[in-house]
């Protein structure tokens, strides 16, 4: 048969515990395992664990002897002030007519010294404590239904899973682990502290507010320090900060750590310290640093410290300035300083710890019989109490109520038990109601009947907070956010509430923060800087460096053609196609359109060489026509002289077509002109240059070839060539004329506008064809150039053709490698040295003539030439 485990425990203690006669007519109280306890009966009774010693004193474990009892040391002052208001509270409910009539609280009080194993041992003994007799007449189960504590969460872990056997509820004022959530291993367990995953994440959200991407953590060696800083490392990574260094406080550190972590946190370039720790483990670091005198690091309070006056002294605010942090609410308990003032260390109920404050406060022994707290090493002092001292002639940290915070966790703990039991009393009200047999006995609780009301507790309290648990048995989390500040050099530390964070609201409003009240460490307004590298400013990207986190970075220039317009960015971010990165590399800007335009030097220069050429020619040609009754003209066959030089002025007027922004009718319009004037030139060459070879060929006896090159079919032959070139021309209009295009690929910083040929094909025909009638010309020039000096144009037709050859085949390799507008300037040119080159080959001479040398322009002069 399979035996509960709680029945095994029960049989466990009976064992434990002095045998007791069958024959006794009451139950009685079992003897505590531990014996120092305050507590005063009730109809139901609260437990209640405080560390009122924040130490344990040593042991020396042999097998030659039973251990003794466990001994504490260090009396905290704080501690014992959460015990007494566990009592006010308790006292204050008692008082209330309708919130528990007819019902009196009782309460049980432990040291358990911040030890696991005094906790354990005085969870067992709250187990094992009360048995009363039932209606059946048997003792029954354990009556207190419900225990509020621990202040650690390391200790209410180890509590709690001692409480699951008997399924009593654990209310904690103080255990904020989110561990504890954990509703599969801790599934009667209750606080009214918010968990660590709201405070890590808001504290993750307070760093990367002041931009701090570089801390350093450090947590005590427990559940409450190491899940704390781990929580905070998850959530703080995902916003991009990161983390320099993880140190754990032991317990019991020696010096050689305290120095080696001290010395982490002096040499790391990091400024910002998040510390995860109750005040207890941190001030032997807080000792070190002030030792060996640790400036400009701005520390990050979690809630546990943070309000401490135990570290917030004088003697460490050089070190510690300006600490923040996020602190519990705190609220103003009216009657409750005056309750703590009027504590007496002899007093009914006896309270053991009132005795050892009392000692502790006025540094005095009392004359009694009354037992020390059996836990505590016994204090000597030279002179004796009278018990009539008065506390409120002294402050100290048990009666200064500015900061009631773990205090107000306790009136929200002891008020939610209530609250839970006035919701029992109500349900045995409901006469007639179907459930009213399903009530419990609230003079016979169990603890489990309590857990299923404390989980749907729901009231606002007298301080307008709104209370209950989730369904983890977590509040919701709310914090203010403190800041260490004095008034003046050698004024008290004070905490000044800089802002507020509340889970229950939008991520966008969770954290409300007056940054114009925060005084920072140095005393300064400036908002510490704390990164592992400078930020990038616009212009430039993050590289992280190797083997570094990725808050170490160096930056890099943005490349061209790509811009970060933010700070920090880790890539930058191409520009579109049409747009380029200014100098700055932080905006996108148009690309400058590069085109060769008349307005520019280059352009005016092509644009005055040619306007020149072309009245140049038109000069050639009013001389010729003022002289063309000359025999000099009338022997250069006029008539195609005049037709070469107005394709020549065409072929310059061509050129400036070459000049401006190229758009739909000006590229068809510069290469059709092109190819035309060219052709007609070309054509009228290779008719004066057939003239003047069949001319000297007709002189032979018997030859009639003259007849087929007069006037009308030199015209004819002009014609006919041109047509071909026109031709050429149409079609290429028709089937792919030019057309403009933004050439983005040459350049990536600008854009060149140009004009596309279209079909490369019927441009290469067109140049094809002025290449042959070229050729042709220069061929039969060549042919005719030992003719007779008087009537012979071919030796300047030749030299022309040569230039024109020469012009236009460097022309080829000079095109293809110029760059952009550069491109459209080689044309220009070659159209210009080709134009020019016919000018003045064939012209010139002649002009020079009929100018300087009218003699030679006769006939007689002529006919006596050889």
């Amino acid at each position: 048969m399979k035996i509960p485990v709680h029945q095994i425990v029960h049989l466990l203690f009976s064992f434990l515990q002095p045998i007791q006669s069958n024959s006794e007519a009451d139950c009685k109280l079992r003897k505590d395992l531990d014996s120092t306890v305050v507590y005063k009966e009730g109809h139901v009774v609260l437990a209640g664990m405080f560390p009122i010693h924040s130490k344990g004193v040593d042991q020396e474990l042999n097998f030659r002897s039973p251990p003794d009892q466990r001994k504490c040391r260090g009396f905290n002052m704080r501690v014992f002030r959460w015990s007494q208001s566990m009592i006010f509270f308790i006292e204050e409910i008692n008082r209330n007519p309708t919130l528990l009539p007819n019902i009196t609280l009782g309460y049980r009080l432990y040291d358990t010294c911040g030890l696991t194993a005094l906790s354990l041992r005085t969870a067992l003994s709250v187990v094992s404590q009360p048995m009363k007799r039932s209606s059946s007449g048997e003792c029954s189960s354990p009556s207190i239904p419900i225990i509020i504590g621990d202040s650690g969460s390391t200790l209410s872990m180890a509590i709690s899973r001692v409480l699951n056997l008997f399924r009593i509820p654990l209310v904690s004022y103080f255990a904020s682990c989110a561990c504890l959530s954990d509703k599969h291993q801790f599934p009667y367990f209750f606080r009214t502290i918010p968990s660590d995953v709201y405070q890590a994440n808001a504290l993750a959200h307070l760093v990367k507010h002041f931009g701090w991407t570089w801390v350093g953590t450090m947590g005590a060696d427990d559940a409450y320090g190491r899940t704390g800083i781990d929580l905070f490392t998850t959530a703080v990574t995902q916003l991009g900060v990161c983390v320099a260094y993880r140190i754990i406080i032991p317990k019991l550190p020696t010096q050689q750590q305290l120095q080696d972590i001290v010395k982490t946190i002096r040499d790391s370039t990091a400024r910002v310290l998040v510390v995860f720790a109750i005040e207890e483990d941190i001030k032997p670091v807080v000792d070190e640093i002030i030792r060996q005198n640790v400036t400009g690091k701005q520390w990050v309070a979690s809630e546990a410290w943070v309000t401490s006056t135990l570290i917030s002294t004088e003697e460490n605010y050089p070190s510690l300035s300006g600490t923040i942090g996020f602190a519990i609410r705190r609220a103003e308990i009216p009657g409750f300083k005056q309750f703590l003032e009027s504590v007496q260390p002899l007093a009914e109920p006896y309270n053991a710890f009132a005795r050892e404050f009392w000692e502790t406060q006025f540094q005095c022994s009392l004359n009694t019989r009354l037992p020390a707290p059996s836990t505590t090493e016994q204090m000597h002092y030279s002179h004796s109490c009278t018990g009539t001292e008065r506390v409120r002639d002294i402050h100290s940290i048990y009666n200064d109520v500015s900061e009631l915070r773990v205090t107000y966790n306790m009136h929200k703990a002891v008020y939610a038990v209530a609250h839970a039991l006035h919701n029992l009393l109500q349900c045995q009200r409901e006469k007639g109601s179907a459930l009213t047999q399903q009530c419990p006995d609230i003079h016979n609780l169990q603890p489990w009947q309590v857990v299923e009301v404390l989980r749907k507790v729901n009231y606002t309290n007298m301080f307008g907070d709104l209370i209950h648990f989730d369904k983890n048995g977590d509040p919701a989390g709310s914090y203010d956010i403190v800041n260490w500040q004095r008034e003046s050099d050698e004024g008290p530390v004070q905490y000044v509430t800089v802002g507020r964070f509340d889970s229950s609201l939008s991520t966008a409003q969770q954290l409300l923060l007056n940054q114009d009240k925060i005084i920072w460490h140095g005393e300064t307004k400036k908002i510490p800087v704390s990164v592992c590298s400078a930020s990038c400013p616009q212009g430039y990207r993050k590289v992280t460096r190797e083997g570094q986190p990725v808050c170490c970075y160096d930056c890099v220039l943005c490349a061209e053609g790509s811009i970060s317009n933010t700070t920090d960015q880790p890539e930058c971010m191409l520009c579109p196609e049409d747009f380029w990165s200014n100098q700055r590399r932080n905006l996108c800007v148009p690309k400058q359109i590069e085109f060769l335009s008349y307005s520019e030097a280059f352009g005016m220069i092509l644009a005055a060489i040619a306007i020149l050429g072309a009245v140049a020619a038109i000069t050639v040609a009013a001389i010729f026509f003022r002289h063309r009754d000359t025999p000099l003209v009338r022997a250069n066959n006029s008539e195609l002289s005049f037709l070469l030089l107005i394709s020549l002025t065409l072929c310059f007027i061509c050129a400036l077509t070459f000049l401006g922004q190229p758009s739909r009718w000006a590229c068809p319009l510069r290469r059709t002109a092109f190819g035309l004037t060219f052709a007609l030139c070309l054509s009228c060459l290779l008719s004066k240059t057939l003239v003047v070879l069949m001319a000297f060929k007709a002189t032979l006896p018997g030859n009639n070839t003259a007849r087929w090159f007069r006037p009308p079919q030199q015209r004819l032959g002009v014609f006919f060539c041109s047509v071909l070139q026109g031709g050429v021309c149409v079609a290429w209009l028709v089937t792919a004329p030019p057309y403009p295009v933004k050439n983005t690929w040459l350049y990536r910083d600008r854009i060149i506008l140009e004009c596309h040929l279209g079909s490369v094909a019927l441009f290469c025909c067109v140049l094809g064809y002025i290449g042959c009638l070229a050729a042709f010309c220069f061929i039969l020039a060549f042919l005719a150039r030992k003719l007779p000096d008087n009537f012979n144009e071919a030796k300047f037709i030749t030299f022309s053709m040569l230039i024109f050859c020469a012009v236009w085949i460097t022309f080829i390799p000079a095109y293809v490698s110029s760059p952009g507008k550069f491109t459209v300037a080689v044309e220009i040119f070659a159209i210009l040295a080709s134009s020019y080159g016919v000018l003045l080959c064939i012209f010139a001479p002649k002009c020079y003539i009929i100018i300087f040398m009218p003699e030679r322009n006769s006939k007689k002069f002529l006919m006596h030439q050889k």
